[in-house]
């Protein structure tokens, strides 16, 4: 008896602090912070960070990282290239990014991922499995410490969810259609969860980035897009019963006609939105289907465009009550984001290699530079221009978003 009395001794302390840990949760249309009040979700997102963008790299044809990839790869060689990945995940993104973001005024950001981040499978020069979590680890640290809540969001899931080079897939949403492909997503959704379950400063867990590109046979490939969901749901739900749950339509986030009465307590849709008007009958769908379902809706991706459209449409989402998160936080040489860097010296060179077509070896010696130790120096000055202290801010694309302008 006496050691069942220390025993509980020793765990009550553990059972009250897990108790008085508050996470958010949902009430009807509203999301709810830690704190019992309703909040709006404001903030960025780190693309172009743990995913790269050929379109960010300045390339018109090398669009997805795996492509990014061989261009650096023909260009300077494996082992320089993997070198080179490691430095551009731990200076893209830091401790000083984080800081500066929370002092702009948002109260969230959103973080895409890639799968392979949490598999042996080869990505960015390394097959770690626990890479993901060493990555993302680091920046919740540095958001817990800012009060800078964070959306986890697989950008990129196995076999393909979108079909194009936004989840770095072979051309096609093999995802749908490959038992082997969701059982993965599946179990690395559910490690994700293990691993955060109680873990306040995440939000919650964005599913599936844009899934079901347009190209394909959407009443084909539509139907299995919902059950996906409730699978990944249900076991996430055995391990984390803390953290909400975003669900994104069909059809690049925009379709809300694939989701049926919602299945958990804690879900929250999310729509993306690009190069539309900025008046009331581009959300309407939403702002109906929260109203016929009483949930919460959110915009996880917008932005990519002028000024004036940043302040239209961000007004448009507040008038609403709709959270949002503007993609992308930090873009080389580009006004549409938050910040800002300069192209390196002898950048160019790269980007002129990169955008010929090359369909033999034949074509790979004849456009790779002669000196490839100015290639490297251009990366080199790549890594350099990308750190937060060599940034500029964009204030007219701040100010569009109602936050503090300058640093």
């Amino acid at each position: 008896m006496k050691h069942s009395y220390l025993l509980l001794a020793l765990l009550f302390p553990l059972l009250l602090n897990a108790q008085s840990i508050r996470f958010f949760d949902v009430k009807g249309k509203d999301i709810i912070a830690p704190n019992g009040k309703t909040i709006v979700l404001t903030g960025t997102n780190l693309g172009n960070w743990l995913i790269p963008e050929g379109y960010m790299f300045k390339f018109k044809d090398a669009s997805s990282p795996r492509l990014i990839n061989q261009v650096f790869t023909e260009l300077i060689g494996p082992d320089k290239t993997a070198a080179f990945w490691q430095k551009y995940l731990d200076n893209y993104v830091t401790k000083e990014d984080i800081h500066y973001l929370k002092g702009t005024g948002m109260n969230s950001i959103r973080i895409p991922f890639h799968y392979k981040m949490f598999t042996i499978e080869s990505y960015l020069g390394s097959n770690n499995p626990n890479r993901g979590f060493e990555l993302i680890d680091r920046v919740i640290k540095w958001c817990k410490e800012e009060n800078l809540p964070v959306i986890l969001d697989m950008h990129c899931a196995p076999g393909g969810q979108t079909g194009d080079n936004i989840d770095d897939s072979d051309g096609y949403p093999f995802l749908f259609e490959n038992e082997t492909s969701k059982q993965l997503t599946v179990s690395i959704w559910k490690k994700i969860a293990a691993h955060y379950k109680n873990e306040p400063t995440v939000i919650g867990y964005d599913l599936l980035n844009e899934p079901i590109a347009h190209y394909f046979d959407t009443k084909k490939l539509n139907p299995y897009l919902e059950p996906l969901y409730k699978a990944i749901t249900s076991e996430i739900r055995k391990v984390d019963k803390n953290h909400l749950i975003f669900l994104g339509g069909a059809q690049w986030d925009s379709n809300f006609k694939v989701f049926n009465q919602p299945f958990d307590s804690k879900l929250v849709y999310t729509f993306h939105k690009y190069w539309t008007a900025t008046t009331q009958d581009v959300i309407q769908d939403y702002l109906d289907f929260r109203d016929k379902y009483n949930v919460p809706i959110y915009v996880g991706e917008t932005g990519e465009n002028k000024d004036q459209w940043i302040l239209e449409f961000r007004t448009l989402m507040e008038k609403h009550n709709i959270s949002w998160h503007f993609w992308p936080y930090k873009k080389m040489d580009a006004k549409a984001g938050i910040v800002t860097f300069p192209i390196p010296e002898y950048y160019n060179l790269v980007i002129k290699y990169a955008d010929q077509p090359k369909n033999s070896f034949a074509d790979l010696r004849k456009y790779a530079s002669v000196d490839r130790a100015i290639i490297e120096t251009a990366l080199n000055n790549l890594l350099e221009q990308c750190k937060f202290k060599n940034c500029t801010t964009n204030d007219g694309y701040l100010k569009g978003l109602g936050l503090k302008e300058g640093k």
